[in-house]
């Protein structure tokens, strides 16, 4: 599958030495929260000074600048697309939020250069998150493009019940 970048962005990933910083950016949304939650892999500006909160402003949203790690997933068509987050689990504010979902929340990730904030380079899917897990420093959670995945196969039986037609 190709993607369709900028030449900025190509030079900046290929080359061996660049001024440009790769953001990603992660909008958290569940049906429990009130508004979205915006995370920024980079702290490019300073958001506010009291509280002191620094992070990325792209298209007129702040993300907060919150250190996560993450591997992008493969072009493969044998398997769905996962992505795999780990972030320091320095505050215990993100523990709290992930134990009160009773259903996963959905995550929309984009990647954009700091030089560039408002045009994103690349967006995945919206992703769901599969499982999470926590422990004394490090928190991971892995993502999902295919919510199929937690279905059950069959979905349904052949009954008389339920299709009379066919008996």
């Amino acid at each position: 599958m190709s993607r369709d970048v900028s030449s900025g962005f190509l030079s900046a990933i290929y080359g061996q030495e660049t001024d440009e910083v790769p953001i990603c950016l992660l909008t958290v949304t569940h049906e429990e929260l009130d508004e979205p939650i915006y995370i920024s892999s980079d702290p490019t500006t300073r958001l506010s000074d009291d509280p002191l909160v620094y992070g990325t402003e792209s298209r007129g949203e702040q993300y907060v600048f919150l250190p996560f790690e993450f591997t992008l997933p493969d072009d493969r068509s044998d398997s769905p697309p996962r992505v795999e987050l780990t972030m320091d689990n320095i505050d215990r504010t993100l523990v709290s939020i992930l134990r009160t979902f009773m259903t996963p929340p959905s995550i929309k990730l984009e990647i954009i250069l700091a030089s560039a904030p408002d045009v994103v380079e690349i967006t995945m899917p919206v992703l769901q998150m599969s499982d999470a897990t926590i422990e004394d420093h490090t928190i991971s959670v892995t993502l999902v493009a295919d919510a199929l995945l937690n279905e059950p196969h069959p979905a349904g039986q052949f009954t008389p019940g339920s299709f009379p037609g066919l008996f």
